[in-house]
Formats: C-alpha cells, structure tokens, sequence
C-alpha cells in the first residue's frame, strides 16, 4: 500500500483502495440473541416439556378443558420470560458502538472532520487535547504530547510520546489529555490492539451462572422423578384393575402435581425485580442472573484506578528545606487546606510556600472550571492537582496569563520549564521529576532566603524524594530563577520543594473492604499500575498485603506456584490483559466463584472469564461493559457490596420459595398416591392442581422472592459453589410439612365423602389451597421467627395471601370456575375444618425457630 506524502495525506482514491483491501474501522457487531431465539429459549425446560406432553394426552384423552388450562401456563410461563430475558438482551444496546464516532485527519492536503469508521491505514490523524484516538497509529509530528493508556494498560498516569521513540505509538481509545500531534494509522478495527483484546473476550464465549446451571439440574432432577412416579401409580393401577382412562389422567395429575409449574416464572419474575431494585443502588444488571451469583462471590478481584481511587491526582504532602507540609482534601475541588504542624497556613502567611504555589500554578496549562456545584479540570491530571493545590492554599491568582516562552515537557527531560512575568518580575518556572530538576539548581530556597546548594542539601531533597515514592506518591520538583533574559536559560535555578501527589482512594471504599472481610469474602487488588503505587492505596484501605507481585514476576510462576501464591495476601501490579485471566482462572480452579472488576479494554477478557463481570458505567469502555454482567453506574467500589447483599437476598429468596413450592407439591402428592393406593377415587383434578401450583401458589412464591434482606445475611461467609438450592434440611422440611398437609387433607376428604365427593374435593381442594397459603409464613426466613423479621415487613405478601384466598373463594362459589375446577360451594361446618387443621402449620414453625437457638447454645 502506498505512503502517503505527510503534508497532504491521502488522496480520494487511496482511500477507496485502501478500504477495499481492510474493510471498516470498526469491530465486528457483537452477536446477539435474536427475538425468535429468546422465544423458542422460553419452551427448553424439562419441567415445561412435561407440560406440554400433559396437554398433548389431555388432547388425545378428549379432556379438552384441562389441555386449555395446561396450555394456558405453558404459554403465560413463556411471555413472561421471553419478556424479562428480551429485556435484557437489549438493556445495553448502546454500548455496542466500538470506536469513537468522529475523527480529524489529513485528505487531499487539508484538515477534515470524518466518521472514525472511514478511517483507513495511511490516513493522518490530527490530534489535540480531548479528542479519543480512533485508531493505532504512529507519531509523525509532536508538540508536548501526553496521552491518558488507562483503558489499555491500567496505568493512571498519562504517557508522554516523542516522535523518533520507539514506544511512539498511540493506540484505538485512549485519549489526549495534552499537546497536539500527527500520527500515520498503522491499524483499523479488529487490527488494533484494542480490537485483538475484543477478540480475546469474544473467544471466551457464553457462560452459564451458577443458578443456572443449579435450577437446571433440579428441573431435570424433579423432571425424571415425576415421569417415574407418574408412571409407576399408572401401572400400578391398571395392574390392580382400575379404569385405564381414570389411570392416565391420574398419572398426568401426579405428574403435574410434581411439576412446580410456576417455578420458571417465578425465578424470572424475583430476579427482575431483584434487577430493578439494584438500578437504583447505582448497579445494572445485565444479565438477570447476575446479582444473584455476584452474592455467592466469595473473591472479589478488583482495579485500582478509578475504582477503589477517585481517578484525581491530588496533592498531598509538601516538603521544603524547613518543612513539611499537610494537604487536605481529593480531586480538584479546592475544598480543601494545607496545613503545617497541625496549623493551617496560606501563600499569604509563608513566603516559601506561596514560592511553591505559585511555581506550579503558572508553570502550567491545566485550569479549573467550576460549573454549579462540580469543578472540572481541563488539562492533564498533574498539572490539575498544582492548580488545585494554589487553590487551597489561597495563592494570588493571575488576571491574565503572563507566559512568555515555554519548553514543552518531553519523556527524555522529565520536566517543563516557562519564561513567566508576574508583577512585573519575569522568572524562568521548572517542574519535573526531582533529579532532573536538581540538575539545573545552583541554589536552595530556606526560609532565611536562597543559599548555595550543598551536597548535604541534595541528598535531603533526595532521601525526601525516596521516602514520598516510597508511600506511593507522585513526585514532582519545582524551581524558579528570577531573570531579565527574554529567553529560558535552565540553570543555576533555586531549587523550591517536593510535591507528593496520588489518585486518593473513594472515602466509602475502606468501610466497604472492612464490610466484605465480615462477608468472608476476599479482596485482590489487580492493577496495571505500579506495586509501590498500588501498595500505598492497599494500606490506606486497610487492604492487607504481605506479597506485591508484578505481571513480570507472575509469568515466572507455575500454576503450583501460583496456587501457592493466591493462598497469601497478594497484590498484583504490571498486569496485562491475559495476566488477570490466568489469575481468575486459578481461583476458579479453587471453586471460588469469582467477581472482577474493570473499567478498560484489558480488562475485558477478564471479567467475560470471570463468573460475574463488573464494569464500570462511567469511565467503562464500551467492550468492558459489553463482556460485563453487571455495570455500576457510579464506578464504587463500595456499590458492589450492596449488590452483593441484593444477591445473597435473592438466593435466599430463590431457596425459600423453592422450598415452599415443592412442600406444598410434595402434599398434593402424597394426598393423591396415599389415595389410589387405598382404591379412593381422585382427592384433586389436573385442573385443581394447575390453579394450585399457578395461580395461587405462584402468586405467593413471587411475593415470598420480595422478602427483604435478613438482618444477618452479610455477617456470614459466602455459600459454597455446590451449596444446593435444597439441601438435605430442605428436603426433610418438604416432606414433613408435605406429609402433614396430604394427610389432613385426604383425611378431609374421606371423612366428607359421605355427603358426596364433589363436595368432599371441593373442601380438600380448598383445604390444601388454605394449608399452601398460611405455611408461606414458615419460609419467610429458613432460620429466623416472624417476630425478628417483622409480621408486616412485607405488605407484598400479605396482599397476595388476600388477593389468593380471596380467588379461592371465587373458585367456590362463582359459577364460572366452579364450571372450569368442578367445585361446588361449601358450607361453614367445612371452612371450620379447614381452619383448624390449618392452625398447626402456622404456630409450630414459629415456636421452632424461636427456641431452636436456645437449645443449640446449651448443646
């Protein structure tokens, strides 16, 4: 392909050539789940399959109204979920755009502003500060360039470019936080290192969350077991003589019985309200199962930059020839003081310090505006925390700016020098790294005056420099020289002090890891930025870290070596894209489920890899929030741990009324097998038992998944990978409670055959509807008493108890589903009955809850 000339750029048709050889500059659209797709999804359920078979005999056996009333499920099921999961499939549609939407560039010799997808490899993009770079290219021409890497790298401290350097290459969706440059594209779309990092989270394909995978295997598992005993009842039957027609449609009764037909609509319904709720904690979920499994995370790997951190440099210590100085408050808000010895001082009380103030006030291209109640920075984060720093300290600020000369900042000089005038005094004004700005200063700047430079002085300015690094800080030198040069001479200059600057850490996020390490749940820090940075932040959290480990050094690991590693308090530094993988992926190894946060594209493939991806919604790129699960939408740390508590909620929840659906399916059916084994006729119809497990006992369910946090569920460790939705006390709790309510209602119903056996289904229909409804108070929390949760902490659930009852009701004595459930109307003596077999349910659990906790302190 041709190179074009540097002046003029390409011309029309080099472009044309140009795209027909290399395509778009932009990524392959994101696939995505059509509406068809997310349709025939809502029919893959066994339990739904065996729906559908149901119906099917029904049809065959000439029960037409019972096929209508199966259909009627299967299909409200289906708009349901096809609802929620289309909803969610859409929910981050905008994020999909990959590349930013404008760029400027050289064509037929002037300056153009053209769509960043028309850009092709030649073209010349003109840079400046503000603008996204919209491709890889490499630098022709420079003046002070510094671009922000973070998105790429993780490093928070923008990089300088020099034409000639090796490393003089921008890349696809960093930014310009200064200068103005050319640079040739090398690379457009998939090409860049932006889009082979997208080609890396795309690989990891799909993934199926926990409670997928465990709602899946109980569907299978009570799948198989109500084929199996509707099957073997139906055998059994004919083999004894029964009615072969009368033994099918009770093989199908039991079979729907089994089924907790509204346990998939159910489980959708609680997550997306569950999703609804953590939108307004700041947090979107993409995918429905997402808060849920963020609640079992038991490790959390987060960023650093703009995640525990604030994202704004800011100054914080002062160190001159005399003393030390103290800077409080973060960001470029000036809210804030300097402060000496426990003293607050000002430029206008300490000459020295307003000599420091002032030198990196006007040596400098930053400023603040402020806009209503916010300030903002324009200019590069550095010079940003200079000005804010002169702010604080309440330094003379200039009517107009007094530059004269300048000598740009570069990577070979590490430093910045200006020919400034100011009251009628001009000075040549340095900041930089401090040996270089100690290699231009004669002098030293004391609060008696400037005297000669000492090498004694020098090696406090350096041994001052070590230990500021050493806390992590940013450090930068100042220094002035009076003149009536009109040119910058950059010698024999005084030198001033030291600033320390860093990105301070979220005030919320210590409190936050504290609040995870009382969850059980582990926090790494994984950044791109330097250990000795990282470390620093680590400390100030209260994050423990006896090992900082750098991305070179965990490429010198094996995996033992690693596994070894991740079992200490380990912090990683230098990191790259595939790095974070390998580290999630051994965590995994260890059946933890793992949380990853990120904000860039190098952290895309990782958080695609872990088991919940947490981007963040602000300073997120568009394929790190695309490869996420859960977005939060004020980039805190501190938000996670409120979605955790909003996914340990709805496990919880997810568990309770799991456990309530299939205790009161478990009495259905052991009212119905106890039946045909004694040769009765059928205690419930497959209509009853639809209205039953559907409309009364779904109704409830989705109240129970809206119960509201325990007041002790983030005071326990995270569950376990395997933890199952039932468990072993669950399943003793099903078949207890499913024994007492099949008993009592069979026993109700042969003791009322005498007056006729559609008054006697009637009342052991309406007896287990009521029986349904007052043990939803015994799952309301699996440990706690109704007494410590609050009776009326959840008005969902007691509206459903009386919109439920109350239907039931209709179905009694309202012609029309009388007609469609074959009732009739029931008497007072009945109803009395019904009550006083419904009371056990309702005290018992309750005085078991209270005095268990007693009796497992005495053991």
């Amino acid at each position: 392909m041709p190179t074009a000339p540097q002046d003029l750029g390409l011309t029309q048709a080099q472009v044309e050539t140009a795209r027909a050889q290399v395509g778009w500059n932009e990524l392959p659209a994101a696939r995505t789940t059509g509406p068809l797709r997310v349709a025939f999804r809502q029919f893959s359920s066994f339990l739904i399959l065996i729906l559908v078979v149901a119906a099917g005999i029904a049809i065959v056996l000439g029960e037409y109204r019972d096929a209508a009333t199966i259909g009627l499920v299967v299909l409200l099921n289906a708009v349901l979920g096809f609802v929620q999961e289309w909803k969610a499939e859409t929910a981050l549609a905008s994020l999909r755009g990959m590349l930013a939407p404008k760029a400027m560039v050289f064509r037929d010799g002037r300056e153009q502003i053209i769509p960043a997808r028309e850009i092709v490899p030649d073209d010349i993009l003109v840079l400046s500060p503000g603008i996204r770079v919209a491709a890889d290219a490499v630098v022709l021409r420079n003046s002070d360039l510094r671009v922000d890497e973070s998105v790429l790298t993780g490093e928070s401290v923008p990089v300088s470019k020099e034409t000639g350097d090796e490393d003089a290459m921008v890349f696809t969706g960093t930014s310009v936080v200064a200068g103005r440059a050319e640079a040739r594209v090398t690379a457009t779309g998939p090409r860049t290192e932006f889009g082979k990092i997208a080609d890396l989270t795309v690989a990891m394909g799909p993934k199926k969350t926990n409670l997928q995978n465990k709602l899946g295997h109980l569907a299978q598992q009570l799948g198989l077991a109500a084929i199996l005993v509707a099957a073997g009842v139906m055998l059994l039957g004919i083999a004894l003589g029964r009615d072969l027609v009368e033994m099918v449609m009770t093989g199908l009764s039991l079979s729907v019985a089994m089924v907790p037909e509204g346990l998939p609509a159910v489980v959708t319904i609680t997550l997306a309200l569950g999703a609804t709720a953590m939108v307004r904690q700041n947090a979107l979920a993409r995918r429905l199962q997402a808060v849920e499994t963020l609640g079992a995370a038991s490790v959390i790997c987060t960023d650093k930059t703009g995640t525990l951190t604030e994202n704004k440099m800011t100054a914080t210590r002062i160190w001159t020839h005399d003393d030390t100085y103290k800077v409080t408050g973060t960001g470029y808000d000036p809210a804030g003081h300097i402060e000496v010895d426990g003293k607050r001082v000002r430029a206008a009380d300490d000459p020295l310090l307003a000599s420091v103030l002032e030198t990196g006030l006007y040596c400098s291209h930053a400023r603040l505006n402020h806009e209503g109640d916010h300030w903002h920075l324009v200019g590069t984060p550095t010079e940003g925390a200079l000005v804010t720093l002169a702010y604080k300290g309440w330094c003379t600020l200039p009517n107009e700016r007094g530059l004269i000369e300048e000598i740009p900042f570069s990577s070979s000089r590490k430093r910045m020098s200006v020919l400034y005038q100011s009251d009628g005094e001009t000075a040549v004004l340095s900041k930089g790294a401090p040996g270089q700005i100690l290699d231009i200063c004669s002098e030293i700047q004391t609060r008696d005056g400037a005297k000669c430079m000492q090498p004694q002085d020098r090696k406090s300015v350096l041994d001052a420099y070590a230990g500021l690094a050493e806390q992590g800080l940013r450090v930068i030198g100042l220094a002035r020289h009076a003149t009536v040069n009109t040119r910058i001479k950059e010698c024999d200059l005084t030198f001033l002090g030291l600033v320390g600057l860093i990105d301070p850490p979220r005030e919320e996020v210590k409190t936050a890891i504290a609040a995870a390490g009382t969850a059980g749940i582990r926090v790494i820090m994984i950044t791109g930025d330097s250990p000795i940075t990282a470390k620093a932040i680590a400390d100030q959290l209260a994050l423990k870290v006896d090992l900082p480990l750098t991305g070179s050094e965990l490429d010198a690991l094996s995996d033992a070596d690693l596994t070894s590693v991740l079992a200490q308090n380990v912090l990683f530094a230098r990191t790259k894209p595939e790095q974070k993988m390998r580290i999630v992926s051994a965590l995994q190894q260890q059946d933890q489920i793992v949380a990853m946060t990120g904000d860039g594209v190098n952290d895309a493939p990782a958080l695609k890899k872990a088991d919940i991806g947490v981007a963040m919604g602000i300073r997120g790129t568009d394929v790190a929030q695309d490869a996420a699960d859960l977005v939060l939408l004020d980039d805190n740390f501190a938000t996670i741990l409120r979605a955790i508590g909003e996914g340990r909620r709805q496990f919880a929840n997810v568990q309770k009324f799991v456990r309530y659906l299939l205790s009161s399916n478990a009495g259905e059916v052991f009212a119905l097998v106890i039946n045909i084994a004694i040769g009765g006729p059928l205690i419930f119809l497959a209509t009853q038992i639809l209205w039953m497990n559907l409309v009364t006992d779904g109704v409830t369910a989705v109240a129970l998944g809206m119960e509201k946090s325990e007041p002790d569920q983030m005071s326990y460790p995270p569950r376990r990978k395997n933890t199952p939705i039932v468990g072993g006390a669950g399943l003793l709790t099903i078949v207890m409670l499913g024994l007492y309510t099949g008993l009592s209602s069979l026993w109700i119903f042969l003791n009322l055959q005498g007056q006729g056996v559609e008054l006697a289904r009637t009342t052991a229909f309406t007896a287990m509807v009521v029986f349904e409804k007052v043990s939803v108070f015994a799952f309301r929390s699996l440990h706690l008493p109704g007494w410590k949760i609050g009776w009326f902490s959840n008005p969902f659930l007691l509206v459903a108890l009386g919109v439920t009852l109350g239907a039931q009701v209709l179905a009694v004595y309202w012609p029309p589903l009388q007609a469609m459930l074959h009732t009739v109307p029931m008497g007072w003596s009945e109803w009395q009955v019904v009550v006083l077999f419904a009371l056990p349910i309702l005290i018992l659990p309750e005085l078991v809850k209270t005095f268990a906790p007693l009796f497992q302190r005495a053991a």
